[in-house]
């Protein structure tokens, strides 16, 4: 009895000694096969920003434009953030933003932002910026996201199951 009481004692200690490393290492791997999955879509056509640049930029310095369909944009969006539309963009919605302002893009993961950074920059914008990683990148980080009412939500449009593996965040839920 006293052996196995130290075996399994010692197993626990290993276990513990162990875990944390482990899980981080699993993390770090996590990231970097989101970063591989990004910049395989990514022709970098339009700079790109940081979620961590964006969430401390201030507010008035920029624009945020989310590029995603209207049902994925209902569920939850970053703060401030106007609905431009990736089927159905429309620039008229930014008529009156002057061509030299500060224009973040986002979506799901940064390709259809790209895409619409691309029209911005043909319709005479000069500073627009790719989110990378965009929006699952942003709840990834544990950032707010906010639904239709500007009130925060732990829900996130996951695009369908195929692309919401790469939300990792576990507080936060996948709709599609």
């Amino acid at each position: 009895m006293v052996i196995n009481t130290v075996k399994y004692t010692l197993i626990f200690i290993l276990i513990c000694n162990f875990l944390p490393e482990t899980i981080a290492q699993q993390r770090e791997a996590e990231k970097a096969a989101f970063s591989e999955m990004v910049n395989s879509y990514l022709s970098y056509t339009v700079p790109v920003i940081s979620v961590d640049d964006l969430h401390t930029m201030p507010t008035s310095s920029r624009i945020i434009l989310d590029a995603r369909e209207m049902e994925e944009f209902k569920v939850s969006h970053i703060k401030g953030a106007l609905h431009i539309g990736f089927k159905h963009f429309d620039a008229s919605k930014l008529a009156s933003v002057p061509k030299d302002r500060k224009i973040i893009v986002y979506c799901s993961i940064g390709y259809r932002s790209e895409k619409i950074g691309e029209k911005l920059m043909k319709l005479g914008f000069t500073r627009v910026y790719n989110l990378y990683g965009s929006l699952f990148e942003w709840v990834n980080r544990d950032f707010e996201v906010v639904d239709m009412h500007n009130k925060p939500v732990k829900k996130i449009h996951g695009y369908d199951k195929s692309w919401a593996k790469w939300i990792t965040n576990s507080s936060y839920s996948k709709v599609y």
